[in-house]
């Protein structure tokens, strides 16, 4: 059960002057669901609290979303003082119900990366730390700021998602059920903090399941089963209106169709309210690409599933090597061609399966981060950069390790830094590669269930078509052009090339050696600078295929709603 605060939330707000917010004649459709909102007009003053309710599939968070401008009305029109709603800025806030912080860092920490990316650019950092330290004191959660967000209470991580909005005092918030899954005195509490926003200034519009609620706002919007305004005005009239004595039946009373018809809110011209203001100058991509790279790497290293994968992963795989493998399979004078192909596939398929595992779940697990910090103005294209930049040096230094301690134990050759320069640059671009795959995958699908079932999906092509077991020589004309879709080919022709596979086949004493060089043709007769340009090529267009599926997926909609509700 969540907790509730340690004090009553009385501190000062800083006022804000809060957006008019009208609707005229809206009608909104959802694909799938068709007509969920019907002829909705209302006027919220600015500075109020007003209250969404309704039954499940009223359609109280797709007029939430409308109000907000995040969702384009199918008839009528949404002003924001008196004006089509602008792209989101610094005035907006919206709070899904899905968390908007990340879980892994304390909260103050949190708070200090979202204002960084939040707030205009160039703001001090001393400003920085008291913007933050003063929205966490407004949200009574100053004696948390050094507690992970996963250790939060549930009301307290509620407080902490609005705390992310209210880093830029905006005219308005909107929040999607803010008291679902919180316990009465954790909610009322809640509901207590949003009104003493809404009495500095700030337009407050919020959905809710939870009866109580209805009476503690300025205003109740109460929508029946097909979208349409069937009560909008005080909470102290609610009951009256509809002849009853308790909210209970209110809801009795709109499911048999009672409408109490409001009056029309007046529509005589709003002022005029003059050319939008340009607002404070956004984070530059740079700047943005920095944080985002900071904040990565913070949270790889507090994740401890992570740290315990990336020091777990290359001793397993050395121990492997060591157990699969003889030493000496490189020895000039007696070399095994056939162990030697199987090493340099091992390590193609390593640094594969090691960039495609750590960049599955980079992505769908913050998603709600990403399109809430879209909204704000981050950029894509620094964001995708940002989670190369955080994990391939991890995975350059798994590479690293990886071929120092085969060599330690002679599963490679003795040879000189430029061979060994040349497997560690292959094996860092075949993990960039199946990192950006990894991105490419973990952009595509919405939840990281999906993405680890997706995981046996792109391995097994990369095995299959890598040309190790199948030569590629020897495979049909279908499998080869698949081949040339698979990373891990051009990887391991790559590595072959580097250690010089081909010269040590002609010249050894082993039987084996020619006809197992005559059916891999000229795999490794290219420079391995060949396979180096195909995976960097590879690696840049999965980068800007995620960085394309991030921007749509963000554009359609950065705040997804189940349909109808």
């Amino acid at each position: 059960m969540s907790t509730p605060p340690t004090r009553p939330l009385d501190v000062t707000v800083p006022a804000v002057r809060g957006l008019r917010l009208q609707a005229r004649g809206v009608d909104q459709e959802v694909p799938g669901a068709g007509r969920v909102l019907g002829e909705v007009s209302l006027d919220l003053a600015p500075g109020r609290l007003t209250v969404i309710a309704g039954s499940s599939g009223a359609g109280k968070t797709v007029l939430l979303q409308t109000l907000a401008g995040l969702s384009t009305p199918s008839a009528g029109e949404v002003l924001h003082d008196g004006a089509p709603p602008g792209p989101p800025g610094p005035e907006f806030g919206f709070v899904p119900q899905e968390d908007i912080i990340h879980r892994e860092l304390p909260l103050r920490r949190t708070l200090l990366y979202a204002a960084g990316l939040r707030m205009p650019s160039g703001t001090p950092r001393e400003r920085l730390a008291a913007t933050v330290d003063g929205v966490l004191d407004t949200l009574g959660l100053t004696d948390r700021a050094g507690t992970p967000v996963r250790a939060l209470s549930g009301g307290e991580r509620k407080r902490a998602s609005i705390a992310v909005e209210l880093l830029t005092r905006p005219r308005v918030l909107f929040l999607d059920e803010p008291a679902s899954g919180l316990d009465p005195v954790t909610g009322a509490g809640l509901l207590r903090t949003l009104r003493t926003l809404a009495e500095n200034g700030t337009t407050v519009v919020l959905t809710t399941h939870v009866l109580a609620d209805l009476l503690r706002g300025d205003q109740v919007v109460f929508l029946s089963s097909g979208g349409q305004v069937a009560y909008a005005g005080e909470p102290a009239a609610l009951c009256g209106a509809f002849g009853v004595t308790t909210v209970e039946e209110v809801y009795e009373a709109v499911a048999d169709g009672v409408r109490v018809t409001p009056p029309a809110p007046a529509h005589h011209p709003a002022p005029d309210p003059g050319p939008r203001s340009p607002g404070p100058p956004r984070v530059g991509a740079l700047r943005q690409w920095a944080l985002l790279t900071r904040r990565g790497t913070a949270l790889l290293v507090h994740n401890r599933l992570s740290v315990a994968v990336l020091a777990g992963s290359p001793v397993m795989i050395v121990a492997m090597f060591a157990v699969l493998f003889r030493a000496g399979a490189f020895d000039p004078a007696s070399p095994d061609p056939a162990t030697t192909a199987m090493i340099m596939f091992w390590i193609a398929f390593g640094a594969f399966f090691f960039g495609l595992t750590y960049g599955l779940l980079q992505i769908c697990t913050e998603l709600p981060v990403l399109r809430r910090e879209w909204l704000a103005g981050l950029r894509i294209g620094p964001y995708v950069a940002s989670k190369l930049t955080t994990t391939l040096p991890v995975l350059a230094l798994a590479d690293a390790l990886l071929l120092a301690v085969l060599r330690m134990l002679d599963r490679l050759p003795a040879a000189g830094w430029g061979t060994y320069g040349s497997l560690f640059a292959t094996s860092v671009l075949a993990s960039a590669a199946a990192l950006a795959l990894g991105l490419l995958a973990s952009a595509a699908v919405s939840e990281p269930t999906q993405a680890t079932l997706m995981l046996p999906l792109l391995c097994f092509p990369q095995v299959l078509f890598s040309g190790a077991f199948v030569p590629v020589p020897r495979m049909t004309v279908a499998g080869e052009v698949v081949s040339w879709a698979m990373t891990n080919r051009w990887a391991f022709e790559a590595l072959g090339s580097g250690v010089g596979l081909e010269a040590l086949w002609r010249t050894g004493v082993s039987p084996a050696g020619p006809p197992l060089l005559e059916s891999y043709g000229d795999s490794f007769g290219h420079p391995a600078s060949r396979g180096w340009l195909i995976l960097a090529g590879f690696a840049l267009l999965f980068l800007a295929w995620t960085w394309v599926i991030l921007v749509r997926t963000c554009r359609e909609g950065a705040v997804r709603s189940r349909a109808g509700r």
